[in-house]
């Protein structure tokens, strides 16, 4: 007689109990959105970051000119329109081919200040400084500063001073605000993308995350690539002289160019098409994204700029923009579509399209 156990006509042995694996020490290497503590994902411009603004801070803070979330707030003091922001820096290491915290600490706020159109004018200085660091390494951020501002032509024009006990910091953080003056007729801002309008990048992406990448790992592409870190007021101005009429800019940083379009299609409630083809990636930086397995699209940028411009305002603001130091190779990358709103799609060089989500968390942290 056969038996459903496989044996002759007897009963297969009971394999012991087995209790159940104890997962209590293990850690998840990828963030999650319903961690209940701050992980690195939180700062790394993406979804976890938008989502701790979007359940944190704004409810807690509320008020009219943080309802924008944009780089930097629009707001009306006695008559003048003011743009107003504040960054951090915590860029690890503190120098990288390109430029350095006291760099980025300038440009950053200063290129925050310009994606709404304004002319910054005057920044504040905070430095946290951590107790042992010497003191040569201090002077050196702080000349660093001091020349990126008289070059972005802001004046550094107050400032504060920390130290945090040994262990308890990492060497230098640096966090800056800013203000400056919204010319009139000037609305620029992430919901006035609408469909039609073409999208402008004003050069090669992905420099700065890859510059520090570079010296953090101590990893060699074969070229030594520099940071992009750079004051864009100067090119912010040669375009609002073509019109004022720009609907969109934005700085993309953190998150990197893929970032920056997801958060003007949500804010706007829009389509973006992009051609894939037509994204600037230098050489250096593709064949580093090939060998760590990074999108260039998400890697972060200190010198550029994202443009949405009105159609019949494209082709002349994009002349300007090439007549520029920054802005020489500036190249329209796809437009402002109806289509799927909230949504960027690349258009790849085989006809097919892909979905450029906003990203989770953290690509490459400390690298602003």
């Amino acid at each position: 007689m056969s038996d459903p156990t496989g044996t002759t006509g007897l009963t297969a042995p009971r394999p012991a109990a087995v209790p159940a694996p104890d997962f209590s020490g293990w850690t998840c290497p990828a963030p999650l959105r319903d961690q209940p503590c701050v992980v690195l994902g939180h700062g790394g411009g993406g979804a976890m970051s938008a989502e701790l603004v979007e359940h944190v801070f704004a409810p807690a803070f509320g008020g009219p000119a943080l309802a924008g979330l944009g780089d930097s707030a629009t707001v009306t003091l006695g008559g003048a329109r003011l743009a107003f922001s504040t960054d951090s820096f915590v860029v690890r290491p503190l120098f990288f081919p390109g430029g350095s915290i006291g760099d980025l600490a300038v440009n950053g706020t200063v290129n925050d200040l310009a994606m709404s159109g304004a002319r910054p004018a005057y920044l504040s200085c905070g430095f946290i400084l951590e107790e042992g660091v010497e003191m040569p390494v201090v002077a050196r951020v702080a000349e660093a500063m001091g020349r990126a501002a008289r070059a972005a032509g802001v004046e550094i024009a107050t400032g504060d001073t920390k130290v945090v006990e040994a262990g308890h910091g990492d060497g230098i953080y640096v966090n800056t605000a800013g203000i400056g003056v919204v010319p009139d007729g000037v609305d620029i801002r992430p919901q006035r993308a609408v469909p039609g309008d073409v999208v402008i990048v004003s050069g090669p992406i992905g420099l700065h995350g890859t510059a520090v990448l570079s010296v953090r790992e101590g990893l060699e592409f074969g070229v030594e690539v520099e940071s992009d870190c750079a004051a864009l007021g100067g090119l912010v101005e040669t375009m609002l002289d073509v019109t004022p009429d720009l609907h969109v800019l934005r700085d993309p940083t953190r998150g990197g160019l893929a970032a920056a379009l997801n958060e003007i299609a949500a804010a706007a409630s829009v389509g973006v098409a992009v051609q894939e083809r037509a994204v600037p990636v230098p050489a250096a930086v593709a064949g580093a994204c090939a060998m760590l397995g990074l999108d260039p699209l998400y890697v972060a940028n200190e010198g550029k700029l994202v443009a949405f411009v009105p159609r019949e305002h494209a082709d002349a603001v994009l002349a300007a923009m090439r007549a520029h130091p920054l802005g020489a190779e500036a190249v329209i990358i796809g437009d402002c579509v109806a289509e799927h709103p909230g949504m960027v799609v690349a258009r790849t060089g085989l006809g097919g399209t892909r979905v450029v989500d906003l990203p989770m968390g953290e690509q490459l942290p400390r690298i602003c």
